[in-house]
């Protein structure tokens, strides 16, 4: 039975990744988690100098999900090559950064510091405010998104994902302008923008009013842009947004993912990741599936 996966060229023992954000660099589930069982392990979102993050409170439990508005806070990247890659060799498993930014020029110079480390894959988180066209982010005009992929891939020596946006209109159009700026693969989706208010306080539940809609209630959704996306260009797709279980994870596969994350599930059950993928094989088996790539976007 194969269920390895090929994302860009570079091959996964399967197709189970962590969602970034929700698994820091590896180190913290560790101790619960075999990462050697996953097919990689994506850090969380890294950029060129310290990022503090919003002020508190920045979650809120939600019906089927969370809101957060942590604010991508991180240590940059000079401490993440020091401390996290390192952790990160040692394991039996892929490495994927996440690289965020407030300008091109931020991207690109992460793109670049990350060219000769062990990291595998690249992906850029591009729902990020770009500072320099009003706080705008990135991936909500397709023009903004194919002008700064086609910049990373100046730098980039590892593939590049363009971590897409479910804030717009048509995802189809911010796939298809990845795609022109030479992007190798697609991860989709990112949070939907929501808000919550404590009726009793009369105050909103995050102190940045809005925040980045997360779980089981934006897993149809998801589903839905992948299908979309997988038809709408011929690169490789990472699937996320709501997998809780196996049953969640062969869904987005049959929609056209090759790949898929786990994310907000992660805060439930530390073993999710691994569980979805002993589930995934489990699944295989039982269906006398030889081969996962018979399942991928198999639903017309």
């Amino acid at each position: 039975m194969n269920i390895s996966v090929k994302i860009a060229g570079v091959e996964l023992k399967n197709p189970v990744m962590t969602a970034s954000g929700t698994f820091g660099s590896g180190a913290e589930y560790s101790e619960f988690v075999d990462l050697g069982r996953l097919g990689a392990v994506v850090t969380k979102g890294v950029a060129r100098t310290p990022w503090p993050g919003n002020p508190t409170p920045r979650i809120a439990e939600t019906h089927g999900g969370m809101l957060n508005a942590v604010g991508l806070q991180n240590p940059g990247i000079d401490l993440f090559i020091q401390r996290d890659l390192p952790f990160l060799e040692r394991q039996d498993t892929k490495i994927v950064v996440n690289v965020c930014g407030k300008t091109t020029e931020d991207y690109c110079e992460v793109v670049e510091r990350l060219a000769d480390t062990a990291a595998d894959l690249l992906e850029i988180n591009i729902s990020c405010p770009n500072v320099k066209e009003g706080g705008i982010a990135f991936g909500q005009n397709p023009r903004a998104v194919e002008a700064i992929t086609t910049e990373i891939k100046k730098y980039a020596k590892q593939p590049v994902i363009m971590k897409l946006s479910p804030n717009v209109t048509d995802i189809t159009e911010t796939a298809k302008a990845a795609e022109a700026g030479g992007a190798d693969a697609l991860s989709l989706i990112n949070t939907l923008t929501g808000m919550k208010i404590d009726i009793y306080k009369r105050a909103f539940a995050l102190a940045n009013k809005t925040g980045g809609l997360s779980g089981p209630a934006i897993k149809p959704v998801a589903v839905r842009m992948v299908y979309q996306t997988a038809r709408a260009v011929k690169l490789p797709i990472i699937g996320m947004g709501g997998i809780a279980n196996a049953e969640d994870a062969i869904e987005f596969l049959m929609a056209g993912a090759s790949a898929i994350a786990i994310g907000t599930a992660n805060f439930a059950n530390l073993g999710a990741a691994q569980e979805i993928a002993e589930g995934l094989e489990l699944f295989m088996k039982e269906q006398g599936i030889k081969d996962i790539r018979e399942i991928i976007g198999c639903v017309e």
